[in-house]
């Protein structure tokens, strides 16, 4: 049975197939990167009909700065660019995958979301759901019909600095980092500090996933959740080390109905100003 909520920003390929099957508008972006912790590389010697190439590390960011943390968002005019050669339309639903857990397609579906686009989903297990499906696959790269669309920013919860400070302290806000990462430790002189911010409750993104890198059932996301407040009745932020984890959490709260925001600027921007405060330790604070 189809649940109409996760459906909203989370399909199966199951449920993509019989879209395309059956017609639908849509638009799909396969959503590339190499992995720069693990090294590993996308599936790019083959791709779902009709897919179109994009780059996470460099389509849905901005340059890095001390200011803007490590992944700023992009320029809304250069995002729209390219939105446009990759034929984008707002009466289309966009689909968007990769080959890694949905962490970098879900940085993209929030950007897409962020600049106006009414219809973004992910395709829950990327490519490498769609390959045990064994569903049919494509060597051939398209080549979109050039658009005209239009995007604005700012439709989409976002967090700064100050927010995600005042957010720890009157709602909940998620750290999706792996664990150590939020435990911290000492650093050397000159080196951002390891942590978490004050009153961040560590919930990591990977626990968002099954063994099988897709998405975890409803029960199982609002069982997390729910379990540190992250239930809608408090407002909910995310934050990570540089905005891509933190998108993850929030496409998996999306799931389960609850809205959350994203902390771009995320660890990367907090830990560059040396008078922020750093909790460290297994504990909020």
């Amino acid at each position: 049975m189809i649940d109409p909520i996760r459906s909203r920003v989370l399909l199966t390929p199951t449920e993509l197939k019989a879209m395309m099957d059956a017609g639908h508008d849509l638009i799909l972006l396969a959503v590339q990167s190499h992995n720069p912790y693990t090294g590993a590389d996308s599936i790019r010697d083959r791709r779902i009909a009709g897919a179109i190439d994009t780059e996470a590390y460099e389509d849905f960011q901005s340059p890095s700065s001390p200011k803007g943390g490590a992944r700023p968002l992009p320029d809304i005019g250069v995002l729209q660019e390219k939105a446009r050669t990759w034929g984008l339309r707002p009466e289309a639903t966009i689909v968007v995958y990769d080959s890694d857990r949905s962490m970098v397609a879900a940085r993209a579906w929030w950007v897409l979301r962020w600049a106006g686009h009414p219809d973004v989903r992910v395709l829950d297990g990327g490519m490498p759901a769609w390959l045990r499906e064994e569903l049919p696959v494509v060597t051939d790269v398209s080549t979109p019909k050039r658009s005209e669309i239009v995007l604005t920013p700012g439709h989409m919860p976002q967090l700064d600095v100050d927010g995600a400070a005042a957010l720890a302290r009157s709602g909940v806000l998620l750290d999706a980092r792996i664990k150590p990462n939020y435990v911290g430790g000492l650093t050397p002189d000159g080196v951002p500090a390891r942590g978490h911010i004050p009153g961040a409750i560590s919930t990591p993104a990977h626990d968002n996933l099954t063994d099988y890198g897709t998405f975890a059932d409803q029960d199982a996301l609002t069982g997390i959740y729910e379990a540190v407040g992250a239930d809608g009745s408090k407002p909910v932020g995310a934050y990570c080390g540089a905005g891509m984890s933190a998108a993850h959490t929030v496409l998996a709260l999306a799931t389960i109905g609850v809205e959350a925001a994203l902390y771009v600027g995320s660890w990367s921007q907090w830990a560059n100003e040396p008078s922020r405060p750093v909790a460290r330790g297994g504990l909020p604070s």
